[in-house]
């Protein structure tokens, strides 16, 4: 007698799909990414500049506190890949009013914090060995 394998449900390959997905999207950042984002943060925290969000300036310090908090949320929810991802989604406006961030440094212009991010991330990655 000959065996007859099992026969599945045409729907059948899409559901084991589904329910290892969210196994597979649990994945941190890689650590290149990781290690931009948190030198962004840190040279934001320790750059002497003021952070305006929601059309209030801000030490340094307290810019620093609430781009971790943003970061820390997107990690959780596995919504951050890489630093111009963080940049997008935590560093350039308020995920609350939609408003742009912007940077203001001693005796230079006030930017948006994009620009700014973006500019520090260019030196990070040039400065890499």
């Amino acid at each position: 007698m000959t065996a007859m394998a099992p026969r599945f449900p045409r729907w059948f390959p899409m559901l084991a799909l589904a329910t290892l997905l969210p196994v597979v999207s649990l994945a941190a950042p890689p650590a290149k990414a990781r290690h931009e984002i948190d030198r962004l943060i840190a040279l934001l925290g320790s750059s002497g500049c003021e952070f305006q969000r929601n059309g209030r300036w801000y030490p340094a310090g307290e810019a620093r506190v609430h781009l971790q908090r943003k970061y820390d949320y997107l990690l959780k929810r596995d919504l951050v890949d890489s630093a111009e991802e963080f940049i997008e989604r935590a560093g350039s406006q308020s995920s609350m009013s939609g408003k742009a961030y912007s940077v203001r440094c001693p005796g230079k212009p006030t930017v948006p914090s994009a620009q700014w991010l973006g500019a520090r991330l260019s030196e990070i990655r040039h400065a890499a060995p």
